[in-house]
């Protein structure tokens, strides 16, 4: 997927960046974890979780953060997101939520939430953002180690943020990052354990 540069677009992006910026991620205990899913983890190490902030990689002056903080599996996991995204001193803002759905395969994880508080900073040329609250977005990060981590989200192709989408879906992990890092620990459920 090419890189977001227009002026619409990077708002967009922006505003995903600022999402995963401002993103606050609850932390989980062994409680939590015994809700994880069907016959859940027994310890909150055995629960599929994404955590992590990162700064994306784009041109001077465009800043977007991601920070997330998820634990749990499928639509019993719980956690917190904050995304900012500032294109200069013009145009910016934030939103944040929390976490309603995630699940992994190996490196990768998707994550859903709810936007619960947003507010942005309009500017000639560049997109308005209205209120974002009750809406679902998606988060997809690939945990590249060294090789470096990726991350993607399902507002990509909106232009702006206006669709929410079923828990559990993100875009493939199309950005890449200027610092920080993600971990993705999976987990999912023996075949036994998910019948019951």
């Amino acid at each position: 997927m090419p890189r977001i540069r227009r002026p619409l677009v990077v708002a967009a992006a922006a505003l995903a960046a600022c999402t995963a910026t401002a993103l606050t991620l609850g932390t989980t205990g062994p409680a939590a974890a015994a809700e994880a899913g069907p016959r859940a983890a027994r310890h909150s190490a055995d629960a599929p979780s994404l955590t992590g902030s990162a700064k994306l990689a784009r041109q001077p002056g465009d800043n977007v953060h991601f920070r997330i903080n998820a634990h749990g599996f499928a639509d019993k996991a719980h956690g917190t997101f904050y995304v900012s995204h500032h294109f200069g001193k013009v145009w910016g803002g934030y939103f944040q939520g929390r976490i309603d759905c995630l699940v992994t395969g190996g490196p990768v994880a998707v994550a859903t939430g709810i936007v619960t508080a947003s507010h942005f900073k309009s500017a000639p040329g560049l997109p308005e953002i209205g209120d974002l609250r009750g809406k679902r977005f998606g988060f997809t990060v690939l945990d590249g180690g060294k090789k470096g981590d990726r991350l993607g989200y399902s507002w990509a192709m909106d232009g702006v943020p206006k669709n929410s989408v079923g828990k559990c879906l993100g875009s493939a992990p199309f950005e890449t990052l200027e610092k920080g890092d993600y971990k993705v620990h999976h987990w999912t459920p023996s075949h036994e354990a998910a019948k019951n």
